[in-house]
């Protein structure tokens, strides 16, 4: 079955996960799953409704997913890596960014991806070797450079301590930066860069449904997507640089990667 074919699905479950979202908005109970790590009835809902779809329509795909979802790859070796609410605490506080992403991985290789924000009703999409999409219509990655001319959004683990490495990152990149912001969803982050929203992010605190998507929309957008240290994207590594694919990505390697 074609890649474009799985993009039609996966784009399918996203919008029924995002109207679920938009249904539970202001009507959920909130636990945590660890400190400062919300979980509500609506993350498990969507979930829920894009296993459900996309088991059916391809019974013999693995599934893994941020709400404890997490099934072996049958004879295709396809995966589906889903983060059914990314940017929960948004959600909670009814700030409007937060987002569903949906990757598909190959015999471990990102292929295809969408993320779909509810929010906005704005679809980003793309399969390796056809592109990246909002909306249908063909998206490229900004041009600003250098870094003292981009935006860019740094990503902290819950319960940071204030001399912590991240906030010592994030303190070394902000003389440097034009504008600098903190966001609360990594998904939303990867698909403004390949819509060239934004122009560079890093976070050393992800897990792989929080990147599976957004790596293959960025990269079909013309961006860069590391570690921070520049070395090649691994999602089982919580480590991750974006950005437009300019001159900022080594001036932002060159300050993260440096003595902090």
């Amino acid at each position: 079955m074609a890649l474009l074919e799985f993009l039609s699905a996966a784009e399918e479950a996203a919008r029924v996960a995002g109207e679920i979202l938009q249904d539970w908005a202001g009507r959920f109970t909130v636990s945590e799953k660890g400190p400062a790590d919300l979980v509500t009835e609506a993350d498990v809902a969507s979930q829920t409704a894009i296993h459900g779809i996309l088991h059916e329509r391809f019974p013999d795909h693995g599934f893994l997913g941020e709400e404890g979802l997490a099934t072996a790859a049958g004879a295709g070796d396809y995966r589906w890596i889903i983060d059914p609410l990314d940017g929960t605490s948004n959600y909670v506080h009814r700030f409007p960014y937060y987002a569903v992403s949906i990757g598909l991985e190959c015999q471990g290789q990102l292929v295809a991806g969408v993320i779909y924000d509810p929010t906005r009703s704005e679809m980003f999409s793309a399969a390796r070797g056809h592109g990246a999409t909002l909306d249908g219509r063909p998206i490229r990655t900004s041009q600003f450079a250098p870094l003292n001319k981009a935006m860019v959004i740094a990503s902290f683990p819950p319960g940071v301590a204030p001399d912590s490495e991240p906030i010592r990152r994030f303190l070394k990149v902000l003389p440097y930066a034009q504008t600098i912001h903190r966001s609360g969803s990594a998904a939303l982050n990867l698909a403004f860069i390949a819509a060239g929203r934004l122009d560079g992010f890093w976070s050393t605190s992800l897990k792989p449904w929080d990147v599976a998507a957004g790596a293959v929309i960025v990269a079909e957008a013309g961006g860069q997507i590391t570690t921070t240290g520049g070395g090649p994207l691994d999602i089982q590594v919580p480590d991750l640089l974006c950005t437009n694919g300019t001159g900022i990505h080594a001036e932002l390697v060159a300050l993260l990667s440096s003595n902090v």
